[in-house]
């Protein structure tokens, strides 16, 4: 009996060996060594060298890795259906040279390269963290409204880029935010929808502060009382520009680092929540990627609004337009278009603090880093390019934000606050429709173009 008990342990030794030896073998077979091997010598006898089928494989994954970036970032938007009307400008533009056609296509073919600058943006976000990524959202979130007011810096046409840079905050204050709280408003029409009041208020403080430095030297220059005419206005305003760019990088230092504790969503029982699983998203496109649609997109930006701001005058006198309402509605639409449809999306998802950070912050950053950007710039160009915006538009902007800080102090939204903005937008409007420049302030601008 007892050599039969170890009769048959021998023999299940020898089965469990048989198959580890035949487990071995296979894992040897089939093992990434051994199948890369056998590759590369299939691809040697078939193309005489190894590199050769790694070659092939290169060029496959690269024109795969292109069909698939062109299909996420062109074809996969039903608004770059409007991209044609780009080339369609410039060759307008060259055979027929109507100004007020060239201005319009010029708008509708940069609306949609305006929105997928926004999105390149933000897939380049998700590979350089919360930091950078709010560097990065403050360059390129309203890089369409700079590129422009840098092309009429260049051509002298100082009002357009005043005025433009001020119908973006007074778009992005009055239509985007109440275009937001109307249609979550609708959505949510039995409760009220809750926003974080820490986020609104701290954007309300550095609107006031830009209204501060645009009140004093359309005060100092209509007061008479500057020290040296013509010179103590310029120097004030690329001083106050610098204390603003200062001032907007404490805050991002502040939202992003410091206190961003203070910025979290709030949930529907008003307290304040960091999670958000639920919204974890991933790249669509890679780093390099997003790199280089945002070059070829800014490159196609800054083309077109070369012949936008050259077609400003002729639009304005072919549709019977003051080129106040052209700079300060039109050119802001085209910039904001990408803004305005996330706002609107975040609030009828109950995502206010979202919507909040679309408008209001646009809006901060071009008050408090657009403006005093657009003056240093014209600073290094030589160019008198000064934060005395005229009564009229400083009066424009004090009133808006005194408004919109108003209905933001409760921390909560429905469509009837959307809709008072949205009017009041509307009553802006009509104003400039009306409103034109001095003929004073015309002619000496006129003069240096």
């Amino acid at each position: 009996m007892a050599c039969d008990r170890s009769h048959s342990r021998l023999i299940q030794m020898g089965t469990l060996d048989d198959k580890s030896m035949h487990e071995f073998e296979e894992e040897n077979l089939f093992s990434p060594q051994t199948s890369a091997h056998k590759t590369n010598s299939l691809h040697a006898t078939q193309h005489g060298s190894p590199s050769g089928g790694s070659q092939v494989s290169n060029v496959k994954f690269s024109r795969n890795s292109v069909c698939s970036s062109l299909k996420i970032v062109i074809f996969s938007n039903k608004l770059n259906l409007l991209l044609p009307f780009g080339p369609l400008a410039v060759l307008v533009h060259s055979f027929s040279g109507h100004q007020g056609w060239v201005f319009f296509l010029c708008l509708l073919g940069i609306t949609p390269l305006a929105e997928r600058l926004g999105y390149a943006t933000e897939q380049l976000a998700f590979f350089t963290g919360p930091t950078v990524g709010g560097l990065l959202n403050a360059t390129f979130g309203n890089a369409t409204e700079l590129i422009i007011s840098i092309h009429a810096l260049q051509i002298g046409m100082i009002r357009v880029v005043q005025q433009s840079l001020l119908g973006s905050i007074l778009s992005n204050m009055l239509l985007v935010l109440g275009c937001a709280f109307f249609s979550g408003g609708i959505v949510y029409h039995k409760k009220e929808q809750l926003f974080n009041k820490g986020t609104a208020i701290v954007n309300s403080g550095l609107l006031l502060m830009a209204v501060m430095g645009l009140l004093f030297p359309a005060v100092l220059h209509f007061t008479h009382t500057e020290v040296h005419f013509g010179k103590s206005e310029l120097s004030l305003s690329r001083f106050s520009s610098c204390v603003m760019l200062i001032a907007y990088v404490a805050y991002l230092v502040f939202q992003l680092k410091t206190q961003n504790d203070l910025y979290a969503p709030i949930t529907e029982e008003g307290s304040q929540s960091d999670d958000n699983s639920d919204d974890d998203e991933a790249p669509e496109i890679s780093k390099w990627e997003s790199i280089i649609w945002l070059s070829i997109l800014t490159a196609w930006i800054s083309f077109l609004s070369d012949y936008l701001v050259d077609a400003i005058q002729g639009a304005s006198v072919a549709w019977k337009m003051p080129v106040a309402f052209i700079s300060v509605i039109l050119l802001p639409i085209v910039g904001n278009a990408a803004e305005h449809a996330s706002a609107i999306m975040f609030a009828m998802k109950d995502k206010l603090d979202i919507s909040l950070g679309v408008a209001i912050g646009s809006s901060t950053q071009i008050s408090m880093f657009g403006i005093p950007f657009c003056v240093v710039v014209g600073w290094m160009m030589g160019r008198p390019m000064d934060l005395n915006f005229q009564l009229f538009e400083t009066a424009t902007l004090f009133i808006t934000v005194l408004v919109v800080a108003f209905l933001l102090q409760e921390g909560t939204a429905n469509y009837f606050k959307g809709l008072m903005l949205i009017l009041c937008y509307l009553i802006v409007a009509a104003s400039f429709f009306v409103h034109v420049d001095p003929v004073s302030v015309e002619d000496k601008h006129l003069k240096r173009l």
